[in-house]
């Protein structure tokens, strides 16, 4: 069963995804929040799965709120919420921690599965989305001095050769099929290097490595 923390301040938008949740056999809506304090506090106390995190609240924003969740070390994962003319948002969502993000209009199933996705560490949304947000915002990144070498960040240092070659094409959007038939392995010799790679990187789910590889300039935007 997976347990959700609603995050919105409109009471229509939360009854509605209340609704849709709670029509699941495999979900449960655990609490409600209307800003990002509440929704840091409930979340201490509560320890859903997936905090589905709204942005834009009155107070406390839900991109600090993902901050205070993340950097407190609890389990949960947060799903952030925006439309397309947020991006920002989005971005600063993703690099405060959260584990991906969906647009407010996606159809029901879109959500419940991006949910479940979070509540699995795999990536929520189409990589290439992932990859156009990331492109978009490229400017957020520190530049490169003239002696800056790609790929010299110090989170890669225990990285196999083959294991940054992964994180690479992960970076450039590459789902795990993709990898799979690109690079000749088993899918799931890929979802065992994907494994490895957050655990020595310290990632906490693939859209985290993503921001990695930009991070360490192992992708370059397009």
């Amino acid at each position: 069963m997976t347990t959700v923390l609603i995050v919105d301040d409109q009471p229509l938008q939360r009854f509605g995804f209340r609704m849709l949740l709670e029509s699941q056999d495999d979900m449960t809506v655990v609490g409600e929040a209307s800003n990002g304090s509440e929704a840091a506090r409930m979340t201490a106390e509560l320890h859903p799965d997936v905090a589905l995190m709204d942005i834009r609240m009155p107070g406390l924003d839900g991109i600090e709120a993902t901050r205070r969740i993340v950097s407190s070390g609890d389990r949960t994962r947060v799903l952030i919420l925006t439309t397309f003319d947020l991006d920002e948002y989005a971005y600063a969502g993703l690099r405060a921690g959260a584990s991906g993000f969906l647009i407010k209009d996606a159809q029901p199933e879109e959500l419940l599965a991006g949910i479940r996705a979070v509540a699995t560490g795999d990536a929520v949304v189409a990589p290439s989305l992932t990859r156009r947000l990331l492109d978009a915002y490229a400017e957020h990144l520190p530049t490169p001095g003239p002696e800056t070498t790609p790929g010299q960040d110090p989170r890669l240092t225990s990285l196999t050769d083959r294991e940054r070659e992964i994180l690479t094409v992960v970076g450039q959007g590459w789902t795990n099929t993709e990898i799979s038939t690109r690079l000749h392995l088993a899918e799931s010799t890929v979802k065992t290097h994907v494994s490895r790679i957050l655990a020595k990187t310290g990632s906490r789910d693939r859209i985290q490595a993503v921001i990695l590889a930009y991070d360490a300039r192992l992708v370059e935007p397009s």
